[in-house]
């Protein structure tokens, strides 16, 4: 089928169901929820058999641009006329070969997946805009959300596109130009005195008087659907095998949960093996909940105390989906780490210098998290292992161009 027949025409969907991730009742389809009465995220279910059957990784194949929508047989939306598109692409795999010669990888490969290539140069483009296509299928008008910065921009883009209006709540020390550019496409945007969970409590606090539908992480079945297209993608790119290991920068956590269930999807219909990557939470040691969660062997995280860190987008002090980042965790084989924001920004500064790859300080941390683990050997050195930069660089402060010179004055060469 062409990638524009994907985009424009009706095709059937599959999904069977949603699920409360803690309890397993079932919750009717097509229908708006947040939730579970559980208070637990919802999962949406699919018909894997059928599916298997209607698409083949060759059909896929034939689709030769559209980025996650390319997967439109593995996904909610069922009317071509809510697809909300912004040109997405695949985003690319990027070798390290010298960091990896540097570290002493012997055969192992470093491979970065960019995701700051894609609409509003972050992950968060694939989950909104299956968040903000499935509200526009389901009637709603007004979204909110709250963010560290990336996932506003996302949600005010993708929700003006499908005509939508939009509300974003932001700590006030979220990055300026993710505020600006998340104003200039279209939300009203509100800086607030606190963290992210302190935005949605806002936002959760606002529903009734406001009028608007809650998009925060997890607190909507949709998000996530959109996020384990990096799992697809990422197993397509790499001829249907996957990686050893994945270093995930985990605030929320909805990549690391999406991933593993695009796996299990994609195990169930035969088109991959039995082997499975580890799934590694990365976080900053000023704000590790789940890293705590995981060396205590507990299943829920305690909220972080005084969550500080220059990674925005992991100073998250509570994940409504603990449990499902740290099962999905344990099940793998996997591990969470945290690193401090030194080694972040040691990190960042390294990949730039050495390999010319500009990596936002979330997707940092990950390289900061691998080197960690290869030198206490919870890596093997002959691994192949994925690290997600989660968004562009260009986002974020970096060091200021100190030296200039007087084009007048006479310049030593020889110095510069």
């Amino acid at each position: 089928m062409p990638l524009d027949s994907v985009l424009t025409e009706d095709l059937p969907t599959f999904v069977t169901h949603l699920e409360c991730s803690m309890t397993g009742k079932r919750y009717e389809a097509d229908r708006v929820h947040g939730l579970s009465e559980a208070g637990r995220p919802l999962l949406v279910r699919y018909d894997l058999e059928a599916l298997g059957r209607a698409v083949s990784k060759e059909a896929l194949a034939a689709r030769r641009s559209g980025g996650f929508w390319r997967y439109r047989e593995f996904l909610p939306v069922r009317r071509a006329e809510n697809v909300v598109s912004l040109g997405e692409v695949t985003t690319p795999l990027i070798a390290l070969p010298r960091l990896a010669g540097r570290l002493g990888s012997r055969g192992g490969e470093i491979l970065v997946k960019d995701e700051g290539r894609l609409p509003t140069a972050s992950f968060k483009a694939r989950g909104l805009a299956l968040a903000v296509a499935m509200a526009k299928e389901l009637g709603l008008t007004y979204l909110a959300i709250p963010t560290a910065g990336n996932a506003g921009a996302a949600m005010a883009a993708y929700a003006s596109r499908a005509g939508l209006r939009s509300t974003v709540f932001c700590p006030d020390d979220a990055p300026e130009i993710a505020m600006s550019e998340t104003k200039i496409q279209g939300a009203s945007v509100y800086k607030v005195n606190g963290l992210i969970n302190d935005c949605a409590k806002i936002v959760g606090d606002g529903k009734a008087a406001a009028g608007w539908f809650d998009c925060s992480t997890l607190k909507e079945p949709y998000r996530i659907e959109g996020k384990k297209t990096m799992g697809i993608e990422l197993a397509e790119q790499l001829g249907w095998e996957l990686p050893d290991v994945i270093f995930y920068p985990t605030g929320g956590g909805t990549g690391l949960i999406g991933m593993w269930k695009a796996f299990a999807e994609l195990g169930a219909i035969g088109w991959l093996g039995d082997q499975r990557p580890r799934m590694v939470a990365v976080q900053s040691t000023g704000c590790a909940p789940i890293v705590k969660a995981y060396e205590e062997d507990t299943e829920h995280a305690e909220p972080w105390p005084d969550a500080q860190t220059i990674a925005g987008g992991i100073r998250v002090p509570t994940a409504v989906g603990d449990f499902l980042i740290l099962r999905a965790v344990r099940e793998s084989g996997g591990f969470a780490i945290a690193v401090p924001d030194e080694a972040i920004l040691e990190a960042r500064a390294e990949v730039a210098r050495e390999e010319g790859l500009l990596m936002c300080p979330e997707g940092a941390a990950t390289y900061a998290a691998y080197r960690v683990a290869l030198a206490e050997g919870r890596v093997a050195p002959g691994d192949r292992v994925v690290l997600f930069n989660c968004g562009s660089g260009l986002k974020y402060p970096m060091p200021q161009v100190t030296h200039s010179l007087d084009r007048f004055g006479e310049i030593d060469y020889a110095a510069l």
